[in-house]
């Protein structure tokens, strides 16, 4: 897919966001995952993430606008395991975000509405990011980090800290739970690991709708 410079990056995300609320996902950006090294996606302890109606409810009301794609969870689903890798390649799993909730989003620099929304992700977590809540974004590119770390640094990408996947193993567990159909895939994970609520396609994180579910997400997760 070629980049047209007179393309905007929000024009992208607007007709995108909205694709992906009529069909869930857009086909044109789903890559065939090569295999990976998978991990359990939802241990026995996941009956322990089921969300109540009422936290529910709030996450639906908040999905809207720009964010209207983002659905509750609707089975539980614990991801303190899912594993990837640090900015120093070195593996890590989600069970280190413990007590965050988390913004977690997997994109790769071939995705074109992936790197359109990458300083919208910096831009939510340079205003949102604190000791309870962080974006997470974990590259899937599978030739090494430096094309990431480039394509970062070009679009000026400052407040979010690096993570990768090369072997796509994440986005692979994903797939199998039935939640990654295509890049990007963002998924909102509460302070116990457990599943809040998911979207396919591209979103504009930098605006009110994004920062309103947010905070109802951090709130929702104390509760």
């Amino acid at each position: 897919m070629t980049e047209r410079a007179s393309v905007s990056p929000y024009k992208i995300l607007g007709i995108a966001a909205f694709a992906g609320v009529l069909v869930g996902a857009l086909a044109i950006y789903v890559k065939e995952a090569p295999s990976g090294k998978e991990t359990s996606a939802a241990p026995d302890d996941a009956s322990q993430c089921a969300l109540s109606d009422a936290k529910k409810a709030k996450l639906d009301a908040a999905a809207q606008g720009d964010v209207a794609a983002m659905r509750p969870a609707s089975e539980p689903k614990q991801f303190s395991a899912l594993t990837f890798n640090n900015g120093e390649a070195k593996p890590m799993s989600l069970a280190v975000f413990k007590g965050k909730t988390i913004l977690l989003n997997l994109w790769a620099t071939w995705c074109v509405p992936c790197r359109a929304e990458m300083p919208a992700l910096d831009a939510l977590e340079a205003q949102s990011g604190n000791d309870k809540f962080q974006v997470v974004a974990v590259n899937v590119d599978n030739d090494g980090a430096e094309k990431a770390k480039a394509f970062l640094e070009q679009v000026g990408v400052k407040s979010l800290k690096r993570y990768g996947d090369p072997t796509m193993g994440l986005f692979n567990n994903l797939k199998r739970e039935g939640l990654a159909l295509g890049l990007p895939v963002s998924l909102l994970i509460g302070p116990d690991g457990c599943l809040l609520s998911a979207m396919n396609g591209p979103a504009a994180w930098g605006g009110t709708d994004a920062k309103k579910l947010i905070d109802t997400a951090v709130s929702a997760s104390g509760t």
